[in-house]
């Protein structure tokens, strides 16, 4: 096995979040979305060019990411693209990509578009929901009252069926649910989403608010702690923890009354995690962030075109790797003022 590279705090490489739009049909105030494009969209080639060089690096989780990646009308083309990293043996020195991941907002996940998700080769889909009535999902997505809020809901309901219908199994990891919490926001849907999610039988991952971009109004009271989450449902439906997978960013609680169901936790401002963190972010424009909260990327489009040029493109997200010191999230209880970020959280894809 080729030396994979290791960052200045001796984290390795091994995710990859890649953003196919900063576009989304949703426009939730954490998230503010563009409503267009940036104008240098990365190709189909250029995309798989950069997925297959950053395997080399380690990369063995790739998530699908915007803005809404729905949106994307080459989504499926790109996951099939990427099959052949997948049956690569894990000892090739060039590595292999072991998972295909999407998350999305579940609004334009008809039936058709799951079967043909899975028949790409998609492993696994994420759908997010802030809400569990027409009025909190409308508040959350930045829609125009109840009604379209109740709209936007029961298509996310939908969804989750196709998902599972497609094959998407929920008790394989398969399927789960994301719901971002702000204390003004939906603080009240805590309970409402848990409940839903155990009817479903999918995995609660409740996230908090984060100080990424510029544009979100951040403000540290807003964010209601991890701990509280917990705690408010766990009075509900008592839970015993499993913890934090190596690398991972969301704490485990197993709910006692319900063998194989979880609820987890990210935790990114209260209880930073940046200690093993092994991901890197591009953009849908090309530009690479080696933290969720970096001010600057590196645009790799030099590397890339006219043609992509595997060795110079090798050597540069190499280099940005070896370079990486972020752990912004661990400083941030430090820092006497706010760090700027320049990249918005639809180009980041969270």
């Amino acid at each position: 096995m080729a030396e994979r590279p290791l960052d200045l705090h001796g984290r390795p490489l091994g995710v990859l979040r890649l953003s196919l739009t900063a576009r989304c049909n949703l426009a939730c105030p954490y998230c503010c979305p563009d409503l267009e494009d940036p104008p240098d969209l990365l190709t189909l080639p250029e995309r798989v060019a950069l997925v297959e060089t950053t395997v080399g690096l380690g990369v063995h989780t790739l998530r699908l990411t915007g803005g809404e990646p729905l949106l994307h009308r080459q989504l499926e083309a790109l996951i099939a693209a990427l099959q052949p990293l997948r049956r690569r043996d894990p000892n090739d020195p060039r590595g292999a990509l072991r998972e295909i991941a999407l998350t999305s907002n579940g609004v334009l996940l008809s039936a058709d578009r799951a079967r043909q998700l899975k028949a790409a080769g998609l492993d696994r889909i994420t759908l997010s929901l802030d809400g569990t009535d027409g009025a909190s999902v409308a508040r959350m997505a930045g829609l125009a009252g109840a009604a379209a809020g109740g709209v936007a809901l029961e298509k996310v309901l939908a969804g989750i069926q196709h998902a599972r219908e497609a094959g998407f199994d929920p008790a394989r990891g398969a399927l789960k649910l994301n719901a971002v919490i702000t204390r003004s926001g939906n603080a009240d849907q805590l309970l409402p989403l848990a409940e839903l999610a155990r009817q479903q039988g999918l995995e609660l991952r409740l996230i908090e608010f984060m100080d990424v971009g510029n544009r979100n109004g951040w403000l540290p009271e807003q964010v209601l702690p991890a701990a509280e989450m917990v705690a408010r449902i766990g009075a509900a439906w008592p839970l015993e923890p499993e913890g934090r997978a190596p690398h991972g960013t969301a704490g485990r609680w197993r709910y006692r009354d319900r063998d194989g169901l979880h609820l987890a936790v990210v935790a990114s401002i209260t209880a930073p995690f940046c200690g093993d963190c092994n991901r890197l972010r591009i953009t849908a424009d090309g530009v690479a962030y080696s933290c969720l909260f970096a001010a600057d990327g590196t645009d790799l489009k030099p590397w890339l075109r006219p043609r992509p040029d595997p060795a110079r493109l090798r050597q540069a997200l190499e280099g940005l790797w070896r370079a990486r010191r972020d752990r912004w999230s661990e400083e941030r209880q430090e820092a006497a003022e706010r760090r700027p970020a320049s990249a918005e959280m639809a180009y980041l894809g969270g």
